[in-house]
């Protein structure tokens, strides 16, 4: 079954804020733990995020918040696709690959040149959606994330 046609992505807005902590905590705590930047970014998302440049979606269905995805502004040309999440009772249904489709379409959009993201080869599933969508793995500087341990990116054409 995929939930992929009857899901819709909306933008962020004041009262869904909590939306992006409440999916991210869920996932950072059962396969990592939150560190401080996540507590700060996830805290505070229109300051950190949509205040600096950046954008926040999320994936509603049934009037439920059941995804998130940001696009983290590092330059001009440059985002981080991060603070990617699907709610665990319904993962694997298509959720992902809408909201990935749906980034790409905005970055291409918005002349957006490059997306980076930050992962952990743990999380196959995340790792095979992104490799699906064309990002590719380059070398990952230090101290980003401490669960971070491969970098990726993709040219937007």
């Amino acid at each position: 079954m995929s939930l992929e046609n009857t899901v819709e992505i909306i933008p962020f807005s004041t009262n869904l804020k909590e939306h992006i902590k409440t999916l991210n905590l869920e996932w950072l705590k059962k396969y990592f733990k939150v560190e401080p930047k996540d507590e700060i970014v996830l805290s505070n998302p229109q300051g950190e995020i949509i205040d600096k440049g950046g954008m926040i979606f999320y994936a509603k269905y049934n009037n439920q918040i059941i995804g998130t995805v940001s696009l983290i502004k590092i330059d001009d040309s440059t985002f981080e696709l991060s603070k990617m999440a699907v709610t665990n009772t319904i993962q694997g249904l298509g959720i992902g690959k809408k909201i990935m489709e749906h980034c790409l379409a905005v970055a291409k959009k918005e002349g957006i040149y490059k997306l980076i993201l930050y992962s952990n080869r743990s999380l196959l599933p995340a790792i095979h959606l992104y490799q699906k969508y064309g990002f590719v793995e380059i070398s990952l500087e230090e101290g980003i994330y401490e669960r971070a341990d491969i970098k990726m990116e993709k040219i937007i054409r």
